[in-house]
């Protein structure tokens, strides 16, 4: 705070206490003429008067006056005088902030060092980690964790990163980020204008065996391309590595949508996924106690 309006505030609740003081000595004076009748009078005998306050009132409120002054002197609020006492809203959030960190942590304290396999075999771990996910995790995969377009279902047993406790632990704790570079122009040049297309139905042929009889031509055609491009991530035969993220191409699980047009944007645009890292968000213990309540939902047998 620059000195001009330190002094202007300062300024103000000088001349606003000193009023006060002033205002209180001047109502509560004696009267020398008539202290009490203002001759006012109704309906022929009532009668106004005009009485100065009793003197424990007046008392009382001189005492406010003293306590304000003495409140300015031990708080800040009088420009940039800090008050002897040196109290300020930020040292209160941070005692707060320490009281608060040491209940969580005496909270967490029996959980330490075990991992999310054994954390969900306990009921407390999996309801503290069920409402850190509830604060974290559900506005991206929802608050039943079966996510949406784009966002993986935790529920079932489909992994593109891997689903055992360590790969479930490193996921949740350092985060993922999956990336598909669009091949347009890279099949374009290799297979033609329809390049995309071939193998778009070559992917969809996988999973859907009626193609081969309507589409043969092109199956082929987009198996060749697939080889060349498609295969150093997802395996020759389209089953996906999870070392990669890159998912399996022939199960009924699809992040994006199985349609036509949802596996032509996403080789034609790519598609870029990123699972933001959750230990430099909230700390390692509520991560890992997150982690233990998605594995518990994906696996309920090895939890109980």
């Amino acid at each position: 705070m620059s000195p001009f309006w330190s002094f202007y505030i300062i300024l103000l609740v000088v001349i606003n206490l000193g009023g006060c003081t002033f205002l209180l000595w001047w109502t509560s004076r004696p009267k020398l003429d008539d202290p009490g009748n203002t001759s006012h009078v109704w309906d022929g005998d009532i009668t106004e008067y005009d009485k100065p306050l009793p003197r424990w009132w007046i008392n009382l409120f001189y005492l406010t006056l003293v306590f304000s002054v003495g409140y300015l002197i031990w708080y800040p609020g009088a420009g940039s005088f800090a008050g002897i006492g040196k109290w300020t809203s930020q040292n209160e959030v941070a005692k707060d902030q320490a009281a608060g960190d040491e209940k969580l942590a005496a909270t967490f304290r029996p959980f330490e060092g075990k991992s999310i396999d054994e954390l969900a075999r306990d009921a407390t771990a999996r309801a503290l980690g069920r409402g850190i996910y509830g604060s974290q995790c559900a506005t991206c995969h929802g608050a039943l964790a079966q996510g949406a377009n784009g966002y993986p279902n935790l529920t079932d047993n489909i992994w593109h990163w891997g689903g055992s406790a360590e790969q479930v632990t490193q996921t949740v704790l350092q985060g993922r980020t999956a990336a598909m570079p669009s091949w347009s122009e890279a099949l374009t040049s290799m297979g033609g204008a329809n390049a995309v297309d071939d193998v778009t139905t070559y992917v969809l042929s996988r999973t859907d065996s009626s193609l081969l009889s309507t589409n043969a031509e092109a199956i082929a055609r987009g198996g060749k391309l697939f080889a060349s491009v498609c295969s150093a991530c997802h395996g020759a035969d389209g089953r996906g590595n999870v070392d990669l993220g890159s998912p399996d191409l022939t199960d009924s699980d699809w992040l994006y949508g199985r349609s036509r047009a949802a596996i032509r944007e996403g080789i034609e645009r790519g598609r870029n996924g990123v699972m933001p890292a959750q230990q430099p968000l909230i700390g390692e213990m509520r991560a890992r106690l997150a982690a233990a309540y998605v594995w518990s939902l994906s696996h309920p047998t090895a939890s109980q």
